[in-house]
Formats: C-alpha cells, sequence, structure tokens
C-alpha cells in the first residue's frame, strides 16, 4: 500500500513528540529531587527549586518548560510528595509558602515569554550559537574576561531568571502574609530576603547549566 504525505508527516513528528514528553517528563522529576534537598531557614525551607525551574527555562522550549511546571504542581496538588520535604497535597499550596510555589506558574510564563521575544524577534539565539570561541583562546582568558564573555552570551537567561524568581517572589510574599498574618514587607523580610544572594547564585548555576546540556545535544 502506498503511503500517503500525511502517513509519513505524522510518522516523522513521532520522534519528536516522544522526546519532548520525556524532556517534560525528565524536568518534573528533577524539580521533585531538587525539592527534596531541603535546609531549614525558617519558616522557607532552602531547597534547588529555583535552580531546577531556571534550568528549565533556559534548556526547554516554551510549551515544554510551562507543562513542565503545569504537570509539577498537578501532582503535588493531587498528592504526590514533589513538594519541600516530601510533602504533597492542595494543603501545601493553600499554606504559607505555597504562594511560591503556585507563584513558579506565573514567573516560569513571563521568563519563557521573555526569552521567546528575544530569542524569535531580535535573532538572539541565532546570535549565540554563531558566537563560538576557539578553546584554545579561551583558555587564554582572564577571569574577567570570561565573566564578560558570559554575560555577553547569557546576560537575557540570566535576566529570564531573575524575572521569574521576582514573580515567585511577589506571589509567595502576598501569601505569607495573608496565612501568616504579617504585613508584605515582614514577610518579605522573613520569607525572601535571606535567600536573594543564594537565589542569585542558582540562576547563575543554572544557566551554566544549561548552556553545557544544550552544546552536548546540538
Amino acid at each position: 500500500m502506498e503511503r500517503t504525505s500525511l502517513d509519513v508527516t505524522v510518522t516523522a513528528s513521532n520522534p519528536s513528540r516522544t522526546r519532548s514528553i520525556a524532556f517534560v517528563g525528565l524536568t518534573i522529576a528533577i524539580m521533585a529531587v531538587s525539592a527534596w534537598v531541603t535546609i531549614p531557614l525558617g519558616p522557607v525551607p532552602f531547597t534547588l527549586q529555583m535552580f531546577a525551574v531556571t534550568f528549565a527555562i533556559v534548556v526547554l522550549t516554551p510549551g515544554q518548560a510551562m507543562a513542565a511546571i503545569a504537570g509539577y504542581l498537578l501532582l503535588g496538588a493531587v498528592g504526590v510528595p514533589v513538594f519541600s520535604g516530601m510533602r504533597g497535597g492542595i494543603g501545601v499550596l493553600a499554606g504559607p509558602t505555597g504562594g511560591f510555589l503556585w507563584g513558579y506558574l506565573f514567573g516560569v510564563a513571563a521568563a519563557v515569554a521573555l526569552l521567546w521575544l528575544v530569542r524569535t524577534r531580535l535573532g538572539w539565539g541565532a546570535k549565540v550559537v554563531g558566537r563560538g570561541v576557539d578553546p584554545a583562546a579561551k583558555a587564554l582568558m582572564t577571569p574577567g574576561q570570561r565573566v564578560l564573555r558570559f554575560a555577553r552570551q547569557s546576560g537575557v537567561e540570566v535576566l529570564a531568571g531573575v524575572l521569574f524568581t521576582a514573580i515567585a517572589y511577589a506571589c509567595g510574599c502576598v501569601q505569607y502574609a495573608a496565612v501568616a498574618g504579617v504585613s508584605v514587607e515582614a514577610a518579605f523580610l522573613v520569607a525572601c530576603a535571606p535567600f536573594i544572594v543564594v537565589d542569585l547564585c542558582k540562576i547563575v548555576a543554572a544557566v551554566v547549566c544549561a548552556q553545557a546540556v544544550r552544546a552536548a545535544v546540538r
């Protein structure tokens, strides 16, 4: 029987769809594992979630990133222990720190929208791919030159991570203040301020790791 063009198109799209689903599933698993790495720091524990989510924003397509964060939150909402401290359930999302979690959804949406605009409208993605450096020349760079090169190549990705984090902070502060019965300023000092420097470091680390992964799978 002769194959139609529709059959060829569907067959060709299946590997890509399977790969996309695998990426989303793996990212959800990484988010869950990163949430289990918990260090108590007051009412809000220190986790690696900001690293994992920023990594997903940078390395996945916008659709994949949104599917991953939505799937992660849905699994947690129905009781799967994917949140910090191996907790799950709608009670966690409604609790004092739940605003940070559902804030991830809005933060990821804003961050991937920013990257999409810059990459598609300004051609930033193509410029980055073409901005290679000879390994020998790279080895001779000073630390300052390496930092400047990273800023030129990845500044927008770091900015996307900062945007995501700022939105998650805002949502987390509002819910923490409402549930704990404190002012938004007090909520920020307790739930956000101690983590700012650490989260900035996690954003940069996530972008560096994303670059390595992209280079490996390119």
